[in-house]
């Protein structure tokens, strides 16, 4: 009878304690899905409202660092079972996702390709990583790595495509795009941490590469490494760099967005993302001519705030019911 009790009290002891959080799909435990524990299963939670605030929260509650972002649109990938969390509005002080405020335990108007995410750095010196740009989101921009409490830059010295590959991996970003030198996102601030990396593109972070060593280095800030990995967007046939068809990097391909429900809202997200001025116009009907290849996004509905076109709210990728005399653009204000 005391082995019995023991082993139901084992069983039951194991359980996760019901609010319990937990990052699913990342590349380690402080990036991912963020799912919750409530009656006995997990759960995820609807991207409404998600923004950096509910990140905050999720970070401090699974033992990581400050968080680096926040993501939408199922961005690692879709869960399974019940939605527990929607319309989530933390004020960044509490302590448990639990405690802010929703709509209440499984009550939501959504599905799994709204399940939010978040991006946090790992508490282990050297691991953490992130891209550093206005309006780009995270998986553009000046690489930054953590170190001895403190963010710091990458010299451009050696800098490649090799590299460019372990630090998309290493944000969940999929495959690299390009690797940018000489401060192509702007000069960064503070300690440059490392010099002469050299990855042959298999580790899981970039601190796992060749270098000569934390701190060390011949540079200056206007040397400053960057990345640009999948999900990129580019304005193509507009009269400027500001205005164009929108197109998106996924797969290792360039599509075009429908311009179902495509509107100002939408149309400013692509104008901040670019690091243009305000949106002046949302075209539609293929106005800067007609795209080729496929058809990423269709149904995009914006909030009007978000940092990047992949936060809004959409169908599933490549789902749609248009051709490329739908195809979606902006006209934005020069920066």
């Amino acid at each position: 009878f005391a082995m019995l009790f023991f082993h139901i009290l084992y069983i039951f002891s194991s359980f996760p304690e019901e609010g319990s959080v937990r990052l699913v799909n990342g590349p380690d435990a402080c990036q991912g899905r963020v799912e919750i524990f409530y009656k006995g299963s997990w759960g995820t939670v609807c991207d409404d409202d998600w923004g950096i605030k509910d990140a905050i929260v999720v970070c401090h509650q699974v033992g990581c660092g400050p968080a680096l972002a926040f993501t939408t649109n199922a961005f690692y990938g879709y869960g399974t079972g019940l939605i527990l969390l929607d319309n989530v509005n933390c004020d960044g002080s509490e302590s448990f996702l639990a405690s802010c405020y929703s709509l209440g335990w499984a009550i939501h108007n959504c599905g799994h390709h709204e399940d939010a995410g978040v991006v946090c750095p790992r508490q282990d010196p050297g691991i953490a990583g992130r891209t550093v740009s206005p309006y780009l989101g995270i998986c553009q921009g000046r690489v930054e790595v953590f170190y001895n409490n403190a963010w710091g830059t990458v010299c451009d010295d050696d800098w490649d495509m090799f590299n460019a590959k372990v630090v998309c991996k290493q944000l969940g970003c999929g495959s690299a795009i390009e690797a940018k030198v000489l401060g192509y996102f702007g000069y960064g601030s503070g300690p440059i941490l490392l010099d002469n990396v050299d990855c042959d593109g298999s580790e899981p972070f970039l601190s796992d590469c060749f270098h000569l060593g934390w701190g060390q280095h011949n540079c200056g800030h206007h040397e400053d490494a960057g990345v640009i990995c999948g999900g990129a967007v580019r304005l193509v046939n507009g009269r400027h760099r500001c205005e164009g068809r929108v197109e998106l990097y996924l797969e290792k391909q360039w599509g075009t967005v429908c311009d179902d429900a495509w509107d100002l809202k939408d149309a400013r997200v692509v104008c901040r993302q670019m690091g243009c001025g305000n949106a002046t116009a949302a075209q539609e009907e293929a106005y800067f001519g007609r795209g080729t290849g496929i058809i990423l996004l269709d149904n995009l509905k914006c909030r009007g705030n978000e940092t990047y076109l992949q936060q809004c709210s959409h169908i599933r990728w490549d789902v749609h019911n248009c051709d490329h005399s739908e195809d979606a653009g902006v006209t934005c204000a020069l920066s």
